[in-house]
């Protein structure tokens, strides 16, 4: 009785922690059309193909040549299967399987026997209450009895049943005697269809509790993905380095005081086209030039687009994902499911051992889903942490600082290790790009603000001197203060001076780029 038993259906194992007991009896509820007959058609096909357990397919409602015909649009051959006598399907009706569930030699119970019968699969559990209902039988005894026959066959069940308020809910009564509950559900959100599924009882084990996400795919039938925020802990110990890498900018390392601890979480919040992406990925290939494996997580930009943009920087994205030391994984926002997203990505980086990510831009996610994104990024930065491997995020943020939206709206602030704020700064009628580190876990970073340039190599920050003349008076960052407010004012006593006494305004200055490259 303490042995698991395979279910068989893609990421159900895991939730349930390897299966359910044998002989657990299984209910399986949920609206017309959440996949109730789908996912019970996968537990018994996958029953007698991988695991060389017979099972047998009782329906009420489905021909044979339906279950036939679904189960070739999964590419599964179910009729190959009936002829080596591995699965059986009984179509029958309410009436003639209750009276069989009360003989003891019954022929329904006879066949099971002689298959060697594992598995059963009864689709449903409503057309048998509703029959006893209108026939005025006593269905809770039935249930009982159906329950115990079952156990002695040592025949695993799962039951479907209709949850619909049309309907009405399963009853209690009828709860209480299986074993384990699973419920599906669907609802449309932004004119898509989202699939859960939650295991809301289990006896003998157990398991993964909360809603995760189930989809019905091709050539796999019912495929549950687990919570994120489900992940367990590798070690109670998180482990952390004296390591540090490199923004890929000297300057911006000197700001951090020595570059990004290895295993850290960092943030770069700005306003659109202050560089974050580039940033990203003077981050990456210069992580690359020092033995990393790295991954850019893209949900803004199709990555023919982000390749061609960055060679005009200098950077060969295609010749590193070419030769397998940068990977470029793509999901269009418009069809984004968390639990979804985040399986891909741990497959993907467990497997090719990626140790420095890059997520550009987590402003999709709470587009996604607004109300999961704060567990979803607490999940993303636990398993990156467990793994040391060094993240940045990118956020895109139309506010002034970028901290007090994260903190209210994402609840990021405080899982993130480091800082970058990218902004623009008018000046007279010039936009100039600012950067300030304000946050840098361990670190005594330099609390102030360096104007930058967006050119070949990336990031480049600024020099403050110079003595190229422009039309109106273009100080370097020193002379002004407030320039992270955007309006920032000026702070120059010669300036000063010569409006003051009306002497000709000094000559414009224009900051050099620091020779970083």
């Amino acid at each position: 009785m303490n042995e698991l038993v395979n279910t068989g259906i893609a990421g159900l194992d895991e939730v349930l922690h390897g299966g359910i007991p044998r002989n657990n009896n299984l209910l399986v509820e949920g609206p017309p059309g959440s996949g109730k007959t789908t996912f019970g058609l996968g537990f018994i096909y996958h029953g007698a193909v991988d695991y060389d357990e017979p099972g047998a397919i009782v329906s009420f409602e489905l021909d044979p040549a339906k279950l036939l015909r679904d189960a070739a649009g999964f590419n599964w051959d179910l009729q190959g299967m009936i002829d080596q006598g591995k699965i059986k399907i009984i179509q029958t009706s309410p009436a003639v399987l209750l009276s069989e569930f009360r003989n003891e030699d019954s022929a329904f119970a006879a066949a099971l026997v002689a298959m060697g019968a594992k598995r059963l699969l009864i689709d449903g559990l409503t057309p048998l209450r509703l029959y006893a209902e209108v026939n005025d039988m006593p269905f809770r005894e039935d249930v009982h009895l159906l329950i115990e026959s079952l156990t002695r066959l040592g025949v695993t069940t799962m039951v479907t049943a209709e949850k619909d308020e049309s309907l009405g809910a399963v009853l209690a009564h009828e709860r209480f005697v299986f074993d384990t509950i699973i419920s599906l559900t669907f609802e449309e959100a932004r004119r898509r269809v989202h699939r859960r599924l939650t295991v809301l009882k289990s006896r003998g084990q157990d398991f993964i509790g909360g809603s995760h996400t189930m989809r019905i795919e091709p050539q796999v039938g019912v495929h549950v993905y687990r919570r994120a925020q489900s992940r367990p802990v590798a070690s109670p110990d998180q482990p952390t380095s004296e390591e540090r890498l490199s923004t890929g900018s000297p300057a911006i390392d000197q700001m951090m005081d020595g570059g990004i601890y290895k295993g850290s979480v960092t943030l770069v919040s700005g306003i659109s086209g202050t560089g974050k992406t580039v940033l990203s990925v003077q981050f990456l290939t210069n992580a690359i030039k020092t033995g990393h494996k790295a991954l850019l997580v893209s949900l803004d930009e199709h990555p023919r687009q982000l390749i061609r943009n960055a060679r005009s920087l200098g950077f060969d994205l295609e010749g590193l994902v070419d030769s397998g030391e940068l990977f470029i994984h793509y999901e269009s926002p418009l069809e984004l499911e968390l639990d979804v997203h985040f399986d891909r990505i741990v497959k993907l980086v467990e497997r090719e051992q990626i140790d420095c990510v890059v997520f550009d831009s987590i402003a999709v996610y709470e587009m996604t889903s607004r109300g999961e994104v704060a567990d979803y990024l607490y999940a993303l930065a636990s398993f990156f942490k467990n793994r040391l491997a060094t993240t940045l995020f990118n956020y895109e943020s139309p506010e002034l600082l970028g901290v007090s939206q994260i903190s209210e709206e994402l609840k990021g602030s405080h899982l993130v290790d480091n800082i970058i704020l990218l902004n623009y700064v008018e000046i007279s009628t010039v936009l100039r790009r600012a950067l300030a580190v304000p946050k840098v876990r361990g670190s005594r970073n330099l609390q102030v603000t360096r104007e930058y340039a967006i050119g070949v190599g990336g990031l480049l920050l600024m020099e403050e001197s110079g003595d190229a003349a422009q039309a109106v008076p273009q100080l370097p960052f020193s002379s002004y203060y407030g320039l992270l407010s955007r309006s920032p004012s000026r702070q120059s006593p010669l300036v000063e001076e010569a409006v003051a006494t009306g002497a000709p305004l000094p000559g414009s200055t224009h900051p050099r780029t620091e020779k970083t490259w």
